[in-house]
């Protein structure tokens, strides 16, 4: 009787979990997890691009100023 009952719930349980995730797959929920996923790229993309963009600027200033290259933009 016993192991009807584990038999009986264990069924249940895997029922209950493959619904779940067959639910999971379903064309709406993976188009919206897939555009989540590339906004949330496109956003850590554009993000490392401003801090980069940030530190080659400083970058660039301070060599101008260590090389003496603020005065190139005058002569052109």
């Amino acid at each position: 009787m016993i192991r009807r009952l584990f038999y009986l719930s264990l069924g249940a349980f895997l029922a209950f979990w493959v619904m779940r995730r067959l639910q999971a797959l379903h064309p709406d929920h993976v188009a919206r997890r897939t555009a989540d996923g590339a906004a949330g790229m496109l956003r850590r993309v554009r993000d490392f691009t401003s801090e980069a963009l940030g530190e080659a600027a400083g970058r660039e200033t301070e060599l101008r100023a260590r090389f003496g290259l603020d005065d190139a933009d005058d002569h052109k």
